[in-house]
């Protein structure tokens, strides 16, 4: 790692149910098996505050939470993992990956809730130091498929389809917007195609990053 000035952040989103948490468990098991030092967080979550606030936001009892208490909730438990782990970890030269970031919160809250993006935008700057992922992946699938991955139990999971349409259109335009950071992924293929099309792109920014593979 002579080369590597900064450790490399990567976040992974999609809908629930997309596939993005076994993809992204999967990448830090290549990242294991290949001696990178590395670190696995999930936003909302990962540090003790984190975990806290996300048993609210989730909870079937919070279901008359107010989109700009959700908003607020989410960012102050993002903030929380920004200073704890996530920043520490860069500057030790880590591999950071992360289940949901930023892109989720403008995707969730702004275009699927309509919240205004560019004062959230900003919000979420100061809540999360300006920090950005290096590479994006976006695990897309259809809504109506993502039935069919399991058992959604969680105030996030079991909102209306159409509400899930609108963040899936969401990420679209994100990803529209942002191509040099995403890499949009068929969530759909099998799940091996699909690690094997991440790892692809892992090792090229670790490469271009400086790390020996």
């Amino acid at each position: 790692m002579h080369g590597v000035k900064r450790g490399v952040f990567i976040s992974f989103e999609g809908v629930e149910g997309s596939g993005k948490t076994t993809q992204a468990k999967a990448l830090v098991d290549w990242l294991a098996a290949s001696k990178l030092p590395h670190v696995f967080v999930r936003d909302p979550g990962s540090t003790h505050i984190g975990e806290r606030i996300r048993d609210v936001l989730l909870d079937n009892q919070s279901r008359g939470m107010h989109a700009k208490c959700e908003v607020l909730l989410f960012l102050a438990a993002r903030s929380q993992l920004t200073y704890e782990i996530i920043l520490p970890a860069l500057r030790e030269k880590k591999i950071v990956v992360t289940d949901r970031f930023a892109d989720s919160t403008l995707a969730y809250q702004c275009h699927a809730r309509g919240l205004p993006q560019r004062l959230v935008s900003v919000m979420n700057r100061f809540a999360a130091a300006g920090l950005k992922p290096d590479l994006t992946f976006l695990i897309d699938i259809d809504v109506e498929k993502r039935k069919e991955r399991g058992k959604f139990e969680d105030r996030m999971e079991t909102e209306a389809e159409g509400y899930h349409r609108k963040v899936r259109r969401a990420y679209e335009v994100l990803a529209g917007r942002s191509k040099k950071r995403f890499r949009v992924i068929c969530g759909e293929m099998p799940i091996n195609v699909v690690h094997a099309e991440v790892i692809r792109h892992v090792e090229d920014i670790l490469s271009r990053k400086g790390y020996r593979l």
